[in-house]
C-alpha cells in the first residue's frame, strides 16, 4: 500500500464529492478495509485517512488489537446478532442493524449509536427493513439511531441508483435522522447527489 497514491486517490475522491455537489469537509469518507491487510493500515493512516469500516468482527478485533489509535472505527458489514457483543463496544457506529434478534443483544450490549439499514428497493435476497416497517423498529431500537443505510441493486449507470439514494434521504428526513450512509465505489457521486452524510469507499482508494 502506497500512502502517495492513496492520498491522491484521496483528494481526487474529495475534487469528486465537490463536483457532485457536495461538501468534502462534512461528508464523511468511511474506507472500507474488509480486503486490507492489518500490515497496511499504517499506510492509509499516513495517506490521511482517519475513518475505517469494517465489514467481519473477527477482523475488526485483529486489525484494532495492532492499530486501533490510529483510526476511529464503523461497523460496515452485515451484522449478526451474535456478534453484536465483539462489535457493540469497539466502534463509534454500527451501520447496519436490521434485524430485531440484534436489537435483543443490543440491549446486553449496548451500541454507542447506530444506523439502521433499509431495503428500499425491496430485493427479496437483500438484509434491510422495509420502509413502511421503519418506524416502528427504531422504537424498538434500545440504543440512539442517528441515521439511515443502504446498500441498493447493482446497476450499469450509478444514476440509475439515485431515486433509492432519494428515498433513504426521504426517509430520514421523516424521522428526524441527520446521518445517511450510502454510495461505494461505483456510485458514491450518485449518492452524494441525494445526500450521503457518509460514503463508504474501497477500491476507489487504494487502486
Amino acid at each position: 500500500m502506497n500512502p502517495a497514491r492513496v492520498r491522491a486517490n484521496l483528494e481526487r475522491v474529495r475534487e469528486r464529492i465537490a463536483g457532485a455537489g457536495g461538501d468534502p469537509a462534512r461528508i464523511e469518507i468511511c474506507a472500507a478495509i474488509k480486503y486490507v491487510w492489518a500490515e497496511d493500515l499504517p499506510a492509509l493512516a499516513e495517506a490521511g485517512i482517519r475513518l475505517l469500516g469494517e465489514n467481519r468482527a473477527q477482523d475488526l478485533l485483529a486489525k484494532q488489537a495492532e492499530h486501533r489509535d490510529l483510526f476511529e472505527w464503523d461497523f460496515i458489514g452485515q451484522l449478526q446478532s451474535r456478534k453484536v457483543r465483539d462489535v457493540a463496544p469497539n466502534v463509534r457506529l454500527i451501520h447496519s442493524v436490521a434485524s430485531d434478534s440484534a436489537l435483543k443483544q443490543l440491549e446486553k450490549h449496548p451500541a454507542r449509536e447506530v444506523l439502521i439499514e433499509v431495503n428500499v428497493a425491496g430485493e427479496e435476497d437483500k438484509a434491510g427493513i422495509a420502509p413502511a416497517e421503519l418506524g416502528s423498529f427504531i422504537e424498538r431500537c434500545p440504543v440512539p439511531v442517528t441515521g439511515l443505510m443502504t446498500m441498493p441493486p447493482a446497476v450499469e449507470r450509478p444514476d440509475d441508483n439515485r431515486p433509492h439514494f432519494a428515498r433513504l434521504a426521504e426517509l430520514a428526513a421523516e424521522h428526524g435522522l441527520a446521518r445517511l450512509s450510502m454510495g461505494t465505489t461505483q456510485d458514491f457521486e450518485a449518492a452524494v447527489a441525494e445526500g450521503a452524510t457518509i460514503v463508504r469507499l474501497g477500491t476507489v482508494l487504494y487502486e
